[in-house]
């Protein structure tokens, strides 16, 4: 079976890397620092649609990529989440929070319009985390 990432998440997003089970996309939106992990396999919807070891590895690849965002760009709270009502492809959302942020203490889906990052910053990031998630 072959993967394909939705449109719109590879609209929104630069690539970072691929980790075991997923691949890692900054999204384009500068306000807030936010990692989008999508399972490399077809046809998920839901986080139960994946067998329970690749479960345990999705879990632990989230884990890394907190920790690695976290450690690029330092936050009060990370908010997790799968939400999928506009892309139903399978991603989690690993996004950086800081109090007093464009969203807070809102969530940041529907908040205000996205601002893309300055020509090479988001690139920088990108590397940084990468760079990160590959040391871990």
């Amino acid at each position: 079976m072959s993967f394909s990432l939705h449109d719109r998440l590879a609209a929104d997003t630069l690539p970072v890397c691929d980790m075991k089970l997923c691949t890692v996309l900054l999204m384009n939106d500068a306000r807030f620092p936010w990692l989008v992990l999508v399972p490399r396999q077809e046809n998920l919807v839901e986080i139960l649609d994946l067998g329970a070891a690749e479960r345990g590895i999705l879990i632990e690849e989230i884990t890394r990529a907190g920790e690695a965002l976290r450690s690029a760009a330092p936050c009060d709270k990370l908010n997790i989440g799968a939400l999928g009502n506009l892309v139903p492809q399978l991603h989690i959302h690993v996004v950086a929070r800081v109090e007093g942020d464009a969203a807070w203490p809102g969530p940041v889906w529907g908040s205000g319009t996205a601002k893309p990052y300055d020509k090479g910053w988001a690139e920088g990031l990108a590397d940084a985390l990468r760079k990160k998630l590959r040391d871990s």
